[in-house]
């Protein structure tokens, strides 16, 4: 089994092939964490080239013209954008050391399927192959209708329509977990 990233927080994947539910669980499960009073912090992945901000803006123009990095913000928010047009993919230990200044009790990556980082794991038939059900760092697959394979004795098998269950199965993970820190 490959190394886990080191971190001085719990870091929970949530891996699924695209369309499977990813972010409508997320949105579930957040409130439901927030309530119980946890900070969680959510690293997303994304497949393309994204901007945050839209062509006109100045922080458009100001990032184009050379700003590296460019945050802008107001009394509501900020964002902190950084060209990385030589990275491949991003690299999740470093995004995951970027979340420490904000000492979450939790952070959440939704994505990063290979990286070696304990995962919730959810599947829907027909959506992308089976394959990622398995692997060591595999601790929960959420399903909706029958397991197309037999899950490790060691994967909690949960359902994908149940987001309270999936909560619940969280905030025992969370408990079990070395470096948890709560506020």
């Amino acid at each position: 089994m490959e190394k886990a990233i080191d971190s001085p927080f719990p870091v929970l994947g949530i891996a699924a092939w695209s369309g499977t539910g990813k972010t409508t669980l997320l949105a579930q499960l957040l409130p439901r964490l927030r309530e119980v009073g946890l900070r969680v912090g959510v690293i997303k992945h994304a497949h393309h080239s994204f901007d945050v901000d839209q062509p006109g803006k100045d922080s458009y123009q100001l990032r184009k013209a050379g700003a590296e990095p460019m945050l802008i913000a107001s009394r509501e928010r900020f964002a902190l954008m950084q060209e990385t047009p030589d990275q491949e993919e991003p690299d999740l230990a470093h995004l995951v050391s970027m979340m420490a200044y904000h000492a979450p009790d939790l952070v959440i990556v939704e994505g990063f399927k290979t990286w070696p980082i304990p995962k919730l794991v959810l599947y829907r038939e027909g959506i992308g192959d089976d394959s990622i059900m398995s692997g060591d760092w595999v601790q929960a697959v959420a399903l909706s209708g029958s397991s197309p394979e037999s899950l490790s004795p060691t994967v909690k098998r949960l359902d994908l329509n149940n987001s309270e269950a999936i909560t619940q199965w969280v905030l025992e993970w969370l408990s079990a977990q070395p470096n948890i820190t709560t506020s």
